[in-house]
Formats: structure tokens, C-alpha cells, sequence
């Protein structure tokens, strides 16, 4: 079955010629059809279109009853008598933008909510839906067709690019916000860093965080994550960087474009990444250092030294991925010498 549509409206029936125009897939003559939605393969009925996501899923693929199913070049011979086979180089790709079909994202309202504050001097563009209790500040500026959930804050002077989305209780201060960006429910943009000198006597001062956050165009920042305004300068998340949820970002970081920072990261203020670093669950970054242009950080990494452009790092301390499964392995090996002194395996 498809999408729960207390939840997900489908906007079908959809006709497969235009499902394989977004899919970029050449349909044979003679097989257009309409279908209702998008499904998991498992789930999946004849008037839905299923995609095949790795090996693993074939058997699924060889009894599912979908009408469609977005496959790669060597899996087509594995779709059921009955099936059309969409065949295409990458079939989760294809299945994103075919989705995005049946489930385009929901049109504002234009309209503010009789609960919402909203400052008199605040600018508000055309077509943008503000909702209940949320709260506009003194001199903000929110571009065309955006949504402001409940309960969200857009902090007095800040900029939000049109077509961007705070959901429901996100936040921002102190924030210049780029064009299609994404504030996930609890979401905290702006907050202040953490910056204080301790004294001799264990006084811990603050030091006043004076600086912005700069968000590009297209930054999503996933639900409860928090980026911190910088502490003299701007914290800057390049454009298309996405962050998923309990992500934090300290002060005056720095990211390029295209970076995707998953759930319960935390990189410490001044670290710079360049364009398209991939940053796996539950690594730590210090601060002040340098990540390189496409480098890949592993889950739970702890990085305390730069790393080069387009190098695979793991393991806490953080070294080039091959040297610590070799390291790993060489672990392996002293773990399992006897006991009478022998070793348990050749280095």
C-alpha cells in the first residue's frame, strides 16, 4: 500500500509516461498507464510504482506485485511477468524525483495566524503562511512563500530567502538565511557559542558571541540540531549542506558546499570543511582544524588533526582508513595469542 493519506495526500493518478520523463527512463510503445502512488517493493500493489534499492532486496523484487519498479540494468530480468520494468542507472535517484510527483511539497497558505506576533516593522513576502503563537521579530525579513510552523521564532533583523520552511517550534537568531532553507522541528540557529575564559581563581567568563550565522541557499538543518553564531565573525554552512538531527555546530565553523553532517555529530568552534565532506554518525571534531574538499570522516570517529582533500579517516584517534583496519586487524591477532606465549596468527 502507499502513503497513509490522513498523513500524505497522493496527487495521482499519474500516468507512467510522465512517471518516466522524472525518472529519465525510455518507455516502450504501448505502455502507458495511470498509477495511484509510490510503495516499498514489499508493499507495493499493481497500481504502484516500487524501487529496488542493492542485491539484498532481489527475492522481494522476484514475488513483489507492484505495477512498476524502478531497477537497475541487472536486476530487469528478475522483475515478475506482469511488472514494467523502469530501467535506469540509479533507481533510488529515479524513485526520489518520481515521488516527488505524487508528493510535491504542500503550497503556503498565504496567511498569518490570529495567535502569531508579528513585529509592525517586520517584512513579510507574498504567499507566506505564518502559523499559530509563531513569533516575528523587529526588522525581519522572510522572502515569498515560506512557512512559518507553530511556535517557530525568527529572531528581530534576521533574513530568510524565499521558499524556505521553519517547522514547528525551529528557531533563529542573528541568522542571514539563503533561499530553500530547512528548519526541522527544535531546530536552534543563532544560539550563543560556547566561549568564556576561565581565571586563575575558576571564574568562567564569557566572552560575548557577536558574530552571525550564514546559511546558503538549500541548507536543511535536521530536528533539535544547533548551529551557534559566531563568536566574533560569522558561523557559515555552505549552500546544500544538510545536517540531520542533534547535530551541533560550534562557533565560527565553517562548511563549503554540499556537506551532510548525520545524527549527534559535533564539530567544535573554527574547524572549516571544504565542499562535499561527509561527516558519518556520532564523530567529533576539535577545533581550529581542516577538513579537506570530499574527505569522509567515519561514525565515531574523533578527528584532532586536519585531513586531507578526498581521504577516508576512522577510528578515535581519527587516522586514514586503511591504516586503522590494519591496526584493527593486528589487535585481532594479539588478542588471540595462547596463553603459552605462541602467537595466534602471522602479522
Amino acid at each position: 500500500m502507499g502513503a497513509d493519506p490522513r498523513f500524505f495526500l497522493a496527487h495521482g493518478p499519474i500516468a507512467l509516461s510522465a512517471i518516466a520523463a522524472a525518472a529519465g527512463v525510455t518507455l516502450a510503445e504501448g505502455e502507458d498507464r495511470l498509477f495511484a502512488d509510490v510503495a516499498p517493493l514489499g508493499d507495493a500493489g499493481p497500481q504502484e510504482v516500487a524501487f529496488l534499492e542493492g542485491r539484498r532486496m532481489l527475492a522481494a523484487l522476484r514475488e513483489t506485485r507492484a505495477g512498476a519498479v524502478l531497477v537497475a540494468a541487472a536486476a530487469a530480468k528478475d522483475v515478475p511477468a506482469g511488472c514494467i520494468a523502469l530501467v535506469t542507472e540509479t533507481p533510488q535517484l529515479a524513485y526520489a524525483r518520481v515521488a516527488a510527483l505524487f508528493h510535491p511539497r504542500p503550497v503556503p497558505v498565504a496567511s498569518i495566524h490570529p495567535t502569531a506576533v508579528v513585529a509592525p516593522d517586520a517584512r513579510i513576502g507574498a504567499g507566506t503562511e505564518i502559523g499559530p503563537y509563531a513569533v516575528i521579530g523587529a526588522g525581519a525579513e522572510i522572502g515569498e512563500d515560506c512557512v512559518i510552523g507553530a511556535q517557530a521564532v525568527v529572531g528581530g533583523g534576521c533574513v530568510l530567502g524565499a521558499r524556505s520552511v521553519l517547522r514547528a517550534q525551529a528557531s533563529m537568531e542573528y541568522c542571514i538565511a539563503g533561499a530553500g532553507v530547512v528548519l526541522h522541528q527544535g531546530a536552534r540557529v543563532g544560539n550563543e557559542g560556547f566561549g568564556f575564559i576561565t581565571t586563575k581563581a575558576g571564574e568562567h567568563v564569557t566572552v560575548p558571541q557577536i558574530g552571525r550565522v550564514i546559511l546558503g541557499d538549500g541548507v536543511e538543518i535536521g530536528a533539535n540540531s544547533c548551529v551557534d553564531r559566531g563568536a566574533g565573525g560569522d558561523t557559515v554552512l555552505g549552500p546544500g549542506t544538510r545536517l540531520d538531527n542533534l547535530v551541533q555546530i560550534g562557533h565560527n565553523v565553517k562548511t563549503g558546499r554540499g556537506c551532510v553532517i548525520v545524527a549527534q555529530v559535533g564539530i567544535a568552534g573554527s574547524a572549516e570543511l571544504g565542499d562535499y565532506v561527509v561527516v558519518a554518525a556520532q564523530a567529533g571534531l576539535v577545533g581550529h582544524i581542516k577538513v579537506g574538499a570530499q574527505a569522509r570522516i567515519g561514525a565515531q570517529a574523533g578527528v584532532m588533526n586536519d585531513v586531507p582533500a578526498a581521504t577516508d579517516v576512522v577510528g578515535s584517534p581519527a587516522w586514514p582508513a586503511r591504516e586503522t583496519l590494519r591496526a584493527f586487524a593486528r589487535l585481532r591477532q594479539l588478542a588471540a595469542t595462547k596463553r603459552d606465549g605462541t602467537s595466534g596468527g602471522t602479522p
